[in-house]
């Protein structure tokens, strides 16, 4: 169920004691980033400020995420389980989620391997938006223009196709990772994402 303005009374405020928890989620790269408390007025003030809000039970108040540190979660969505008795916070993270400095409060490890991608996409346009770094291949590359960036995807993509032939897969695992990174860079070049592709993708199997 989609969380809204309308509905929040139908969630099971009197089995969860007026507390119900809340995963938080990175609505792009699916990452899990941490977990609170919501009761009725958290979940008014997340869908109206669009920014996540818990019940802190230590300070017993209503707690913005980020208030202090700046590192504010900007919500997608709100949606609550088959039983609304838990609620799922797909976000957009203004910086690290946890206390500790860290993206989430749970290793990487512990994280979709899909997720390392958008990772490597953050770290391709936060390269961009810095602009010409002498130090940075990635700023270097984007600075060369779109023209350069696809004639490495081409070069990348022949790399792979012979280490596939080869039956290297050492080289194969390498030269791939090479071409997602260097695709990934190619669309920054044209101001398009990652997330844009798995669109096409979705509309494909559909």
């Amino acid at each position: 169920m989609i969380i809204n303005d309308n509905n929040i009374d139908k969630l099971a405020w009197d089995k969860m004691q007026g507390l119900i928890p809340c995963i938080v989620q990175d609505a792009a790269s699916g990452r899990v980033l941490m977990q609170g408390y919501m009761n009725p007025e958290a979940v008014a003030s997340t869908l109206q400020s669009k920014e996540v809000t818990f019940f802190s039970r230590s300070k017993e108040r209503l707690w913005r995420k980020g208030e202090t540190s700046g590192n504010t979660l900007q919500l997608q969505e709100l949606v609550a389980d088959c039983d609304q008795d838990s609620l799922l916070a797909l976000v957009n993270p203004n910086g690290p989620t946890c206390h500790l400095g860290t993206e989430s409060c749970w290793i990487p490890e512990q994280q979709p391997a899909a997720s390392e991608l958008i990772e490597l996409q953050r770290t391709v346009q936060a390269r961009k938006a810095e602009g010409n770094d002498s130090n940075s291949y990635t700023a270097s590359l984007l600075q060369d223009g779109v023209r350069r960036c696809a004639q490495k995807v081409g070069e990348e993509g022949v790399e792979v196709a012979l280490a596939a032939v080869a039956q290297d897969d050492e080289a194969l695992l390498n030269e791939s990772a090479d071409l997602l990174y260097h695709l990934t860079v190619v669309l920054a070049a044209r101001d398009l994402k990652l997330e844009d592709v798995i669109k096409v993708l979705r509309q494909r199997r559909k």
